[in-house]
């Protein structure tokens, strides 16, 4: 599984690297600019990532607009949402504004931090990504 982490915060993202580098190659973005980068250039090589745990609050582009963007990108290129990277969206607030606007801008989850190993499992397995 091929995996890019965008977090903003050390700590956040070092803890899910360790959480998901034993199911395969991880990479990370600092902010939602970067993550667009990365998955425009994956999609591009033909290698699109198969996982996305995109942090909401992020400086110079948030969450919600890079996931906006990427699935645009995908769009673009003939891949609907449910065959595009699953996107787990991943945040602090706990608040019914931000799951619903994640949800209709289709993301395929939701974690509120810290991240619990168990949850983020059981979230992989209802994705098919693992077994």
């Amino acid at each position: 599984m091929k995996t890019l982490i965008v977090e903003d915060d050390f700590t956040c993202r070092f803890l899910l690297q360790k959480l998901l580098d034993h199911y395969g190659q991880c990479h990370i973005a600092v902010n939602g600019k970067e993550a667009v980068h990365a998955a425009k250039a994956a999609m591009d090589a033909n290698e699109p990532y198969d996982l996305i745990c995109l942090d909401i609050m992020m400086p110079e582009m948030d969450g919600q607009t890079a996931l906006k963007e990427i699935r645009g990108m995908e769009e673009t290129k003939g891949v609907l949402s449910s065959k595009g990277s699953k996107i787990i969206m991943t945040t602090a607030l706990n608040n019914m504004k931000n799951v619903s606007t994640a949800y209709n801008a289709l993301c395929d989850g939701y974690l509120v931090k810290p991240i619990e190993k168990a949850r983020l499992t059981e979230l992989l397995g209802k994705m098919k990504l693992v077994g």
